[in-house]
């Protein structure tokens, strides 16, 4: 169900939408910097159960930063290295 016309340049269909890898990207470091803090503070308090909860947040938050590295490295070599913005 489009709402309006996609910007010029996208690829992204309705049926494979178009993904902003830079915007995921810093939501994963965003994640992967909050889920270790407060892991190690859980820790220090003595929470131990929260703290390896949050602490394997962070690594699947480190993983996904891998795997949307690779797809931006992907993409860069499919434009021949056009920059992005946050949202592309």
């Amino acid at each position: 169900m489009p709402i309006g016309a996609q910007p010029r340049g996208r690829r992204g269909t309705v049926e494979e939408p178009f993904s902003p890898l830079n915007l995921r990207l810093v939501l994963a470091l965003f994640g992967l910097v909050v889920c270790t803090v407060l892991s190690v503070l859980l820790f220090r308090a003595g929470w131990t159960l929260p703290g390896w909860l949050l602490a394997a947040w962070a690594v699947f938050a480190a993983g996904d930063i891998v795997v949307i590295q690779l797809r931006r490295r992907a993409r860069a070599r499919a434009e021949g290295g056009r920059k992005h913005s946050l949202f592309e």
